[in-house]
């Protein structure tokens, strides 16, 4: 039976009724963000990006392919890709979570214009995909392995899904069951093994089944699941199909479809706690984060295949796929959801600032595929890809970002992401608390926090302390306190008071990072790292010294200066090294002497936040810098 659960509130990842999450969603709708760094980029997105990419999709042809699918252009080639209609999901999706913290009258239309497209697309089966809708419906569900239809479905349910709690309308929601129905039908569970060589449908189905509370998606979702490793793909570990998935072992083949499928098997845990499922989440997240992440929380070693590579093989010319660091944060929120693990969101914060906005521009109109962590200047931004996945992806994770602010539970109220905002949220007992925070991150280390019950109620507040933080100091009014410590969180447990204020003050040190000893390209190498964000060095800051000659001793002072004109306005952080004298004629190979000293001379060397890199003139680019001998 379903029953219509839709909520105004506009929950991301709904756990609300999850009866094994510890943690519960508050939604979109229940947060305004305020905060000096996120929220001109959130506002870009809604006025640039969102708009720019709807653009895109018209000009490459994604948006035609609907209408020639309608019959609206008798004649009409297929444009692009074949699985294009993702991208025009992805930015419905984006749209309706910009709808959940704005009223935009010229998103809502233009998203009730492409709502529209897509219902006169869909055939009376239920089928919905371009590619397959005129001259090709012969080849309908014959290529599992490439051709991406389930993948696409599943885009067009999380948009569904979205504008159903951005908006209460089930216009796109019946589009999207009526295509899942299809898909039921066809890969009936237990009977007909079926899934996707692009993993996604089965997140959107457990989120559907959030969203409807209609049991058949749930089941649908690990039938999908379980249907790999059975013979329905190809075998290939790049295909994550060499294994059943509850016997995978270790994080393996294209990075992207491997995480979506380990967040959607996340879900299925939270849904109905499958204890065989929760251990290999558990060991496939230990795998990814103890030998397969980049100091940017980017994933994704190899170019070949946008593949992870092997444990500890995390070169400098990574791969980093953006839409693999937006995967690695599904995977770490839901693990964060079942468990209130800091660790969990830590993750998802570094990849937030480190591996998914250098994948956009200041301007909020060109976007990076790959992340690597050095160039040499060729590597810049583009408006658009053949192959788009990661535009709109990092478009709609933008909008949804006020749902990823806090979290309640049967304890209290969870901050997880240090955003100003201004939000009402509901605990779980029923009773309503404002909240208004303030924040000088990524910059500074302070938080206030002032707290506006309905009425005097007793709850605790967690409040993260990040893997980054120095020494923290935290007062309730005027008088310090010493909260107990939890799993990465300050728990202020009290009877708050309307008005009731919280400060907390880090210390933000500079920290150079070294790698594990078995990282090859991290031997002798540090990066520098404060608060939440990587630096990097670029030729732009260094007139007197090539990037790559650049040394440090590793026991540096680093000096941050905030440059309001640079960039967007930015903390630099500024050190006296070395620069080698480096003899153009000397052989490229000579042999070597143990302990020859390098000669070298002083070097001022400037660095700046990762996410920022190849916004000015292009030139060389470095994360890790190497250390004198």
């Amino acid at each position: 039976m379903t029953t219509e659960t839709s909520s105004p509130h506009a929950p991301v990842v709904d756990t609300t009724r999850s009866p094994y999450a510890r943690l519960r969603p508050v939604g979109v709708g229940d947060v305004e963000v305020h905060d000096a760094f996120w929220q001109p980029r959130l506002d870009r997105n809604r006025e640039q990006t969102i708009p720019a990419q709807h653009e895109q999709c018209e000009t490459t042809g994604a948006l035609t392919n609907f209408r020639r699918a309608a019959g609206h252009t008798p004649g009409e080639p297929f444009h692009g890709m074949y699985y294009s209609d993702s991208d025009v999901y992805k930015w419905a999706e984006a749209a309706s979570w910009s709808l959940a913290s704005t009223d935009d009258r010229a998103v809502a239309e233009r998203l009730a214009e492409v709502i529209r497209l897509f219902e006169a697309a869909q055939d009376g089966e239920g089928y919905l995909n371009t590619y397959f809708s005129v001259d090709r419906v012969a080849e309908r569900w014959t290529d599992l392995v490439v051709r991406h239809e389930m993948y696409c479905i599943g885009h067009l349910t999380q948009a569904a899904v979205a504008h159903f709690r951005a908006t209460g309308s089930r216009a796109l929601l019946d589009v999207a069951e009526r295509a899942c129905g299809h898909i039921e039908a066809r890969f009936a569970p237990g009977d007909v093994p079926g899934t996707c060589g692009h993993p996604c449908l089965e997140m959107a189905l457990v989120e559907l089944y959030r969203a409807t509370g209609d049991e058949r998606w749930l089941r649908l979702a690990v039938w999908q699941l379980d249907s790999r490793g059975m013979g329905v793909l190809n075998g290939s570990e790049y295909l994550l199909d060499h294994a059943r998935l509850r016997d995978q072992s270790f994080v393996t083949g294209h990075a992207v479809r491997a995480l979506y499928l380990y967040a959607a098997a996340a879900d299925v845990v939270l849904e109905t706690g499958d204890e065989e499922l929760s251990a290999v989440v558990d060991r496939l997240w230990a795998d990814l984060s103890r030998h397969k992440t980049a100091v940017t929380g980017g994933v994704g070693a190899r170019w070949d295949g946008e593949a992870f590579g092997d444990a500890y093989e995390l070169p400098d010319r990574a791969y980093n796929e953006t839409c693999a660091a937006i995967a690695h944060i599904f995977l770490a929120w839901r693990l964060l959801l079942r468990t209130g693990d800091g660790a969990y969101r830590d993750a998802v914060e570094t990849a937030l600032y480190n591996g998914v906005l250098p994948g956009l521009s200041q301007s909020g109109t060109e976007f990076f595929y790959q992340n690597p962590l050095a160039d040499e200047g060729r590597h810049r931004r583009s408006p658009w890809f053949t192959c788009a996945c990661c535009p709109p992806n990092i478009a709609r994770l933008l909008a949804s970002l006020p749902g990823y602010v806090y979290t309640t539970s049967d304890e209290g109220l969870w901050v997880q992401l240090y955003v100003g905002n201004s939000a009402r949220v509901r605990l779980p007992d029923g009773s309503s608390v404002g909240v208004e925070l303030s924040c000088g991150l990524p910059w500074e280390g302070t938080v206030q926090l002032r707290l506006t019950p309905v009425e005097a109620r007793e709850f605790s507040v967690f409040l993260p302390v990040p893997a980054w933080a120095g020494e923290a100091t935290v007062r309730v009014g005027e008088e310090v306190v010493t909260p107990e410590r939890r799993s990465g969180y300050l728990v202020l447990t009290r009877t708050w008071q309307l008005g009731d204020e919280v400060r907390l003050d880090f210390t933000m040190p500079v920290r150079q990072i070294g790698t594990h000893p078995r990282v090859a390209a991290g031997h002798r190498r540090v990066a520098v790292t404060r608060g939440p964000l990587v630096y990097c060095v670029e030729q732009s800051d260094h007139a007197d010294a090539a990037v790559a000659d650049l040394r440090l001793a590793g026991e540096e002072t680093w000096r941050p200066e905030f440059a309001a004109d640079l960039l967007g306005g930015v903390v630099t952080l500024h050190t006296t090294g070395s620069a080698l004298k480096v003899d153009e004629d000397e052989p490229l190979h000579r042999p070597y002497v143990p302990a020859e000293p390098l000669p070298t001379r002083p070097a001022e060397i400037t660095a700046v936040p990762y996410y920022a890199w190849a916004n000015r003139e292009a030139g060389p680019m470095r994360v890790f810098l190497p250390l004198l001998p």
